[in-house]
């Protein structure tokens, strides 16, 4: 290994074995919980909440450390109307056939179309932009590497950290998501990822038969 300036390891757990079998299984009990909903209610959230959980999703690992994220967080009720205006607007596009035969065929299982009343009902829209340039320091203009991954496993760590919290999530991802930028007021460095919806779920919220199918170990996993 190459010298580097670093610090001992203190903060790792080691669990018996028996513990952390227990531990593997009551994590999958608790995150196979987790579903994606399309009826939110409009309880508020304490911001708080929101900006633990989105600290948890900076702890994710990122090509060169650089972290290349930024995560708008909005529960305005005047920009959440925008957003779900400019939404519609494109979801109507894909869904009047730009999307493909196929793929809107792969959709009829989730009940999904072109109307997104939860991007004004839910407490809270976090958009996710992912950044070509960047660093540590925030003035770094340095290129960013891996970034569709880093930012894939940040996105990740923050659905789980709201699921955590005892929060529903929603991942949405209109076509394009361009109109995301000027809305949310970032530069041409940030690029949209992903929309996340978070609150609590509606008295009348489903989940989709279709969701609840899921691959088996032997069809997701091989072990050599």
């Amino acid at each position: 290994m190459q010298p580097h300036d670093s610090s001992p390891l203190t903060d790792f757990i080691e669990y018996p074995p028996e513990e952390m079998q227990q531990r593997s299984a009551d994590f999958y009990q608790d995150i196979k919980r987790r579903h994606s909903i399309r009826k939110f209610s409009d309880r508020a959230v304490d911001k708080a909440i929101i900006e633990n959980c989105i600290k948890a999703a900076g702890t994710a690992p990122s090509g060169a450390n650089h972290q290349p994220w930024h995560f708008v967080a909005i529960s305005s009720q005047e920009i959440k109307k925008q957003i779900r205006e400019q939404a519609e607007y494109h979801e109507r596009g894909f869904y009047d056939g730009r999307a493909g035969e196929e793929w809107l065929n792969a959709l009829k299982d989730l009940g999904t179309d072109a109307n997104k009343p939860y991007l004004e009902h839910a407490p809270w829209l976090i958009a996710i932009f992912s950044q070509k340039k960047g660093g540590i320091k925030e003035e770094d203009k340095n290129t960013n590497y891996y970034v569709h991954e880093s930012v894939g496993i940040a996105t990740g760590f923050l659905i789980t950290a709201l699921h955590n919290a005892g929060l529903a999530t929603l991942t949405h991802t209109p076509k394009p998501m361009s109109f995301l930028n000027k809305i949310c007021e970032r530069g041409d460095n940030d690029r949209a990822y992903m929309l996340l919806i978070a609150g609590y779920p509606s008295d009348d919220a489903t989940i989709p038969a279709h969701a609840q199918v899921k691959k088996s170990l032997s069809d997701i996993a091989t072990f050599l």
